[in-house]
This record gives structure tokens, sequence and C-alpha cells, in this order.
């Protein structure tokens, strides 16, 4: 084969190899968009800290009331006073250091519409769709069944841990009792908030 016949077939074979390359680069998946910044709320506990990137634009009524909760230092010296495997959460917000229920304020509209995907922090709240008051609770496995499947079902999923995952995992692991009631299983070593502080979202960096 001459060699000007051969520069021919490189040259053919470079165009269809970036043809190629265009049209599958066009059918590459594109990644999904990152949820807009929100508030951070940092958890201060007696076994760590977990930070909590909440999404207003997922659920804006929950993380409002969240937020008022949070400044108003509801959350200072609760527990987490449910620590379940079925389903895998650890829960509170609602309980004091001993053990007594917090006035809250009043319920909030069922605003289900992320997904329960692990290390998510949703709110708990009784069979009735609009109860949610204060108390959340963080998802330790991935637990789509808790996602709404039609209105007024599900549990509404508002923000996600962005810091402390391995904080989480230890309260998860924590050895519990039976104490009837809501603490059915409530840690036998204590674990509580120290306090709950909001930090605003990060500004978007300029171009």
């Amino acid at each position: 084969m001459s060699s000007q016949r051969m520069t021919r077939w490189l040259l053919a074979g470079l165009a269809v190899s970036l043809i190629v390359g265009l049209v599958w680069a066009g059918d590459e998946p594109k990644k999904a968009a990152e949820k807009p910044a929100g508030p951070i709320v940092v958890l201060e506990t007696n076994v760590g800290t977990i930070e909590l990137a909440l999404w207003p634009d997922v659920a804006p009524a929950t993380v409002e009331n969240f937020l008022l909760y949070v400044r108003d230092g509801f959350y200072d010296g609760t527990i987490f006073h449910r620590v379940a495997k079925n389903p895998p959460v650890i829960q509170g917000g609602g309980f004091a250091r001993d053990l007594s229920k917090k006035s809250t304020r009043p319920p909030i509209k069922l605003e289900a519409v992320e997904s329960n995907r692990k290390y998510t922090i949703a709110m708990a709240r009784s069979q009735r769709p609009d109860s949610a008051t204060a108390q959340f609770y963080i998802n330790t496995q991935n637990n789509t069944f808790l996602d709404a499947r039609q209105p007024g079902t599900g549990y509404a999923v508002f923000g996600k841990v962005i810091k402390g995952a391995g904080v989480v995992d230890q309260i998860a692991r924590s050895e519990t009792r039976n104490k009837g009631g809501a603490f059915g299983t409530i840690p036998v070593r204590e674990v509580f908030i120290k306090t709950a502080t909001v930090r605003p979202a990060p500004k978007a960096s300029g171009k």
C-alpha cells in the first residue's frame, strides 16, 4: 500500500472516531442537578457533631418549621429517644433528658416529595398526614418504602447530613432497651443534643 493511500485510510479512520465520540458523548446521561444550597443546621451532641444541609426548595414549610424550633433553642437538651432497626432510623426532637415530652407548635402540612435515602433527615409524624410538629429522624439506610406513593402518604424529607455521618452511624449502633411507650428502643447510654444552631447558606462562588 502506498504512503498516500495509507494517509487517506488514517484520516478517514480518525474522522469516523471523532464522529462516534461525539455521538457517544451526546448519549451520556446527564448528572442530576445539585439542590440549591440552603441553611446549615449544626447539632452538637454528646457523642459528636452532625451538620445538616436543609432543602427549602424541596420542603419550604418543613424547613421553616424546623428552623423556628432551632432558633428558639427548642432542641437544646433533647434526646435521641429512638434507635430503630425497622425502619433503620435514629429519631429525636421531642423529649427532654428527663424523658418529659416537650410542648410544640401546631402541626404542619405534609411535604413528602424527596426520597428517604441514607443520611437524609425527615419529619416524624403520626398516622395522620399533616401531623408532624418537632420530632425528626435521620435515615441510617435507604428507606424508600417511607416515600410517598400517593397524596397524603410518605414522610417529609427536608435535608441531608453533610458532615458527621460517622456520628450518625455511632448513634445507630447504640445498645437499646425497652422502657415502654415512645421509648421502646431508647439508647442505654443517653444520646442528647447539647445545642442546635443555624448557619446561613453558603454564598455561590462568582464566575
